[in-house]
Parts: structure tokens; C-alpha cells; sequence
């Protein structure tokens, strides 16, 4: 079994995503990422400016981030968003006023800005995205530096 692999199951358990949706979200993502890739961070999210587009699937590695949308009536799978780290400008993110949420936004290379919005289980939850993003994101400036 290779490190993408070995981390992605983890990572998905850890988020609560149920096992059907990893089983037909993980061969669109297989193909955006890297066998040596370790997974960082996985969750279901929506965006917030289209909340009829269906549900997202966000999938965080210490090189990219790849994001897969599941429409809604026909349960379509399609990849929404697949960058490289270094490709993406303006990253930020913060709990939403709920405190059970964590929208995340970046500007892609071609200048579009996404948007997403991950519902979690708890502040604590919320938490320990926030330090896992912080150590992807903050370990990316300090090599560019």
C-alpha cells in the first residue's frame, strides 16, 4: 500500500466521511495526486455563494489541494479544483460564527477565487483543521522565503 494510500483512509475516517462517499470520490483524486503524496486533510464541504451545486469533497496533501464535486440530483462525480500548493495565492480560512464550520478560500493560478465552507463535528474539530492547515500552509511560506 503506498502513502497516499495509507494516510487518505485515516484522514477520512478522522473527518467522518462515510466509506461509499470515499469509495467513489478516491479514483477521481487518485488521479490529481502523487503515491508518495501524504494525505493532510479530508472533508466534505459545499460553497457558500452556490449552495445548490451539490456537495464538495476537499482533499489536502503537503503539495496539493484537490477538490471533487458530487452533483445533486444525479450524483455525478467531477473534479472541481486540482492545484498545486504553490500555485495557489491568497489562502486564508477562519470558524465560521457557528464555531462548528471553517470556510477556506483560495485564488486559483488562472485568478479565480474558490470558496468553500467545511462542516465539522465540533470546535474541536474545527481546531484541529485550523493547526493542520496553519502547518500546510505556514510550511509553504517559510520555503518560498
Amino acid at each position: 500500500m503506498d502513502v497516499f494510500s495509507r494516510t487518505f483512509l485515516p484522514a477520512a475516517a478522522e473527518a467522518g466521511v462515510a466509506i461509499p462517499t470515499v469509495s467513489r470520490h478516491l479514483p477521481v483524486v487518485r488521479r490529481c495526486v502523487e503515491s508518495d503524496e501524504t494525505t493532510v486533510l479530508v472533508g466534505r464541504c459545499l460553497r457558500p455563494e452556490a449552495p445548490l451545486s451539490g456537495e464538495f469533497m476537499l482533499v489536502l496533501t503537503h503539495r496539493r489541494l484537490v477538490v471533487t464535486q458530487e452533483t445533486k440530483v444525479l450524483h455525478r462525480l467531477r473534479l472541481h479544483l486540482n492545484a498545486n500548493l504553490r500555485h495557489l495565492s491568497n489562502v486564508t480560512w477562519s470558524p465560521t460564527g457557528s464555531r462548528t464550520s471553517l470556510d477556506i478560500a483560495a485564488t486559483a493560478v488562472d485568478g479565480v477565487r474558490e470558496r468553500f465552507r467545511m462542516r465539522l463535528s465540533s470546535p474541536d474539530s474545527v481546531w484541529h483543521a485550523d493547526g493542520l492547515l496553519r502547518q500546510v500552509f505556514h510550511a509553504k511560506h517559510a520555503l518560498v522565503a
